[in-house]
């Protein structure tokens, strides 16, 4: 079996392994480090938990032992997602390094940039950075990257993931073309071997494991999830998820529960602080002296349950977590390989369990066939979750949430009755105006009137001329009115319609039935009279 001592790394780096409690490497670190030592570009591909940060940080520290670095030109840069991650990072190179004179820096958000900018001044031989924050130094002349000898790419596919290819291709083209490159990642999405094929030079490719897989020692389930009302979706789930920690207590010593949404996080922290349960919230939203003191907490044991986004699902090295609970399914199926490569590290056994909602079930399946594994079914631990919203606790949730359903049901039910009442109100003038209508036209005098007045019209159209005169003068005495300012707009539809009324006074007359409203049955008999 390979031993550490038999990678021909730097004797105070196998000093420093051995004080930490290592003697034999991974499979990871046994193919990585033997070409990095030889100056070769290496591509690692193994999944979460398998020690790829030991894979480059040991050549790293050996390479580096002889030389000096420059003021705002590190020999060596290692690029990170997340600020938890390259945290670990400068952890792992602290206690590596610790017999060697070599500097380091890093480079994250959340924290002053006069102090980082105090480090770099100095001189540092390794630069651990976020790619967004290193862009910012940069863009501020505050650091050169024109020395780097070893470009480290960690979690490449997480990388992918949150938006930096276009920043981790600008800071290649800042290195130097002589560079050395260690490129790792637990997937190899389409992206990011075209990302490998491009600034990498004849890789030595180390597959320990088939990519994505999960590990063997992790027992994993699903608990299919269905609410009783969808009001009730969230209270619901999360006695659901309470149900699912008392059923583990025995073994469960500490767990991570992952939530899709920020928001989500908070609310489950809430609920389980709530019913009595040590949990504690970290995403990207909380401050980073936060989220550190967060961690720290975990990793002491003095917080037994982190409730957490995928932000902490990359490189949060705590060797001891029991369980992973993920309160949803995560919508990019690599990330389920990631969250459960939480428990179950360094050959220990770990349980990863699911709940998964009737819409999340297409998400299930692309887990499954990324994995090339059918998630076992799980029961709900004390009966289904209908029951279970009967209990105090949920039912008092639930009906807190449905009291301004019930008062907006109350006001729909006053609209509606108003309205109501409206209709009836507007049926009944209808009713009383058309009573009315059918008398005046009810009279036998019209019917043969309407019949003659065509005939009696059409002679006298030539004797009818001085008629409309006659009441062109109301109408003339409207336009004039205008000018005084007064009912500019009312005093043109009156002449509107006084026109119109003029007009149809020479066109011929069809009868229109019982339903003739009552102002035109009016203008019949006016005529009539005259």
């Amino acid at each position: 079996m390979t031993q550490f001592s038999d990678l021909n790394l730097d004797p105070k780096v196998l000093k420093a392994v051995s004080e930490a409690g290592y003697e034999t490497p991974t499979p990871i670190q046994a193919g990585a480090i033997p070409p990095a030592l030889e100056g070769r570009d290496v591509l690692g591909i193994a999944q979460t938990g398998t020690g790829k940060t030991a894979s480059f940080t040991l050549p790293m520290i050996t390479l580096l032992g002889r030389g000096r670095a420059r003021a705002r030109m590190p020999r060596s840069l290692v690029l990170c997602p997340t600020r938890e991650l390259a945290a670990q990072v400068a952890e792992n190179f602290d206690t590596y390094a610790k017999h060697t004179k070599l500097t380091k820096a890093l480079l994250i958000g959340g924290v002053s940039f006069k102090e980082q900018d105090a480090l770099i001044d100095k001189g540092v031989d390794v630069l651990i950075a976020t790619p967004g924050r290193l862009l910012d130094h940069f863009e501020r002349g505050k650091l050169l990257l024109t020395g780097v000898q070893i470009m480290v790419v960690d979690e490449a596919d997480r990388m992918l993931d949150m938006g930096f290819i276009p920043d981790i291709e600008r800071i290649f083209g800042l290195t130097p073309f002589t560079r050395q490159t260690l490129f790792f990642s637990a997937t190899m999405a389409p992206e990011i071997e075209r990302i490998t094929n491009t600034f990498l030079s004849n890789p030595e490719k180390i597959e320990v494991a088939r990519a994505a897989t999960t590990g063997e020692n992790i027992k994993q389930g699903v608990v299919m999830f269905r609410p009783s009302r969808k009001d009730r979706e969230g209270s619901e789930k999360r006695a659901l998820l309470r149900r699912l920690i008392d059923a583990e207590a025995e073994t469960c010593t500490n767990a991570i529960i992952f939530c899709n949404r920020k928001m989500d996080v908070d609310a489950v922290a809430k609920s389980l602080k709530k019913h009595g349960y040590d949990a504690e919230p970290i995403h990207g939203d909380l401050d980073q002296s936060q989220r550190t003191r967060t961690l720290d907490g975990f990793r002491a044991g003095e917080v037994k349950i982190l409730v957490a986004s995928d932000v902490a699902a990359r490189g949060l090295d705590v060797p001891a977590v029991s369980h992973v609970f993920n309160f949803d399914v995560p919508s990019h199926a690599e990330d389920y390989v990631h969250r459960i490569g939480r428990t179950g590290r360094a050959g220990r056994k770990g349980s990863a369990i699911m709940i998964c909602n009737p819409r999340d079930e297409k998400n299930l399946e692309d887990v499954e066939r990324l994995v090339q594994n059918t998630i076992p079914r799980l029961d709900d631990p004390k009966g289904t979750t209908a029951a279970a919203s009967a209990e105090s606790p949920v039912a008092e949730t639930a009906t807190e949430e449905e009291r301004p359903r019930r008062t907006r049901t109350r006001s729909r039910s006053r609209s509606r009755d108003e309205a109501k009442a409206e209709e009836k109100s507007a049926t009944v003038e209808p009713k009383a105006e058309v009573k009315p209508e059918p008398k005046a036209e009810s009279t036998p005098a019209p019917k043969p009137e309407v019949k003659a007045e065509p005939k009696v019209e059409a002679a006298p159209e030539p004797k009818a001329a001085p008629e409309p005169k006659a009441e062109t003068k109301p109408t003339a005495e409207v336009a004039s009115e205008p000018k005084r300012g007064e009912g500019r707009g009312n005093d043109r539809n009156r002449g509107g319609r006084d026109r119109r009324r003029n007009d149809t006074r020479d066109e011929d007359v069809v009868g229109m039935g019982e339903d003739t409203p009552a102002f035109i049955a009016k203008s019949f008999e006016e005529r009539r009279a005259s």
